[in-house]
């Protein structure tokens, strides 16, 4: 988990419910990454909640701050042109700071470098069932590579030179895109224009050793080399979407449907027997799947 010391209350919270929902069975490591040292009083307070191992870390300086070579100025004009369209987080270096990284660097980072298998949680988010399952063991066990529980469109002004980068990269290095990929979630037109959907990556449990991988290095840096974090406003959503979407066959991306979960006002809760097996506290039809703008029928229709 990335996190703020003033994030506390919203970390506790998310603790609280994965350990009783999940890990309170399972006992599998947390790790805190933050820019700043952790305080005491956060360390403490975090570590109560599980008898998990628990590991804080600092994030590296050179891992989190725009690069030397961006240009301040083209870089401000980009935040300005979003404040102007009313995009949130357009004006923050902050922001893209964390979407450079945890597109990136975040599994590069010494703590978890010992591990393949993830699942990010942030502060403030809900879980609503009980798991009673490994879902590492799930995904390892069916050769899975991308776990997620929500998809939907990206805003289209924070990334408007990505998609022709990802052709662009894709035209370059076409020995890393997967016979049987999942263009068909991310294009309606074969990967001419992109359809802005990505899986919400607030919510993923995924394997590093993918992000680790030769194929996402290499598009990483080329992403990187463009600027387009500071220039435009990347998101690490649709990164992380594109490249698994694309370097990945389509059985290896995961819908946990059977994981309730909540960011912001957005929740996928499980329907029908898996709401009544897992206890769920959601409402099933508070439940963001076949929304309008929801991705998850793109999706879906990778398997018909």
């Amino acid at each position: 988990m990335l996190a703020r010391n003033s994030d506390l209350n919203g970390v506790i919270s998310s603790v609280e419910q994965l350990e009783a929902k999940f890990n309170r069975k399972f006992n599998y490591p947390w790790v805190f990454l933050n820019d700043e040292p952790f305080s005491t009083d956060f360390k403490r307070r975090v570590s109560v909640l599980t008898d998990a191992d628990v590991s804080f870390g600092l994030v590296p300086h050179e891992h989190w701050v725009q690069p030397d070579w961006i240009d301040e100025g083209r870089a401000q004009e980009g935040r300005n042109k979003l404040v102007r369209q009313g995009v949130i987080y357009g004006g923050s270096v902050s922001y893209r700071n964390m979407c450079r990284f945890n597109s990136g660097f975040f599994f590069r980072h010494e703590l978890l470098t010992p591990y393949k298998w993830y699942w990010r949680v942030e502060p403030d988010v809900r879980y609503y069932c009980d798991l009673d399952y490994d879902p590492f063991l799930f995904m390892e066990d069916h050769d899975k590579i991308y776990g997620f529980t929500i998809s939907m469109p990206e805003w289209e002004p924070t990334i408007p030179s990505l998609w022709s980068t990802v052709k662009d990269f894709v035209a370059e290095y076409p020995q890393y895109v997967s016979p049987d990929n999942s263009m068909d979630f991310l294009s309606d037109n074969a990967g001419d224009s992109y359809n802005m959907c990505h899986f919400w990556s607030n919510f993923e449990i995924a394997d590093m050793d993918f992000w680790r991988g030769e194929a996402y290095t290499k598009f990483f840096e080329y992403l990187e080399n463009t600027g387009g974090f500071y220039y435009e406003r990347w998101g690490d959503a649709p990164v992380h979407s594109i490249a698994a979407a694309l370097f990945t066959r389509k059985d290896q991306i995961h819908f946990f449907k059977d994981i309730g979960y909540k960011h912001a006002e957005f929740a996928h809760c499980p329907q029908g027997k898996q709401w009544r097996e897992g206890h769920c506290s959601c409402d099933p039809n508070d439940n963001f799947d076949y929304a309008q703008n929801s991705c998850l029928r793109h999706f879906m229709r990778l398997h018909d």
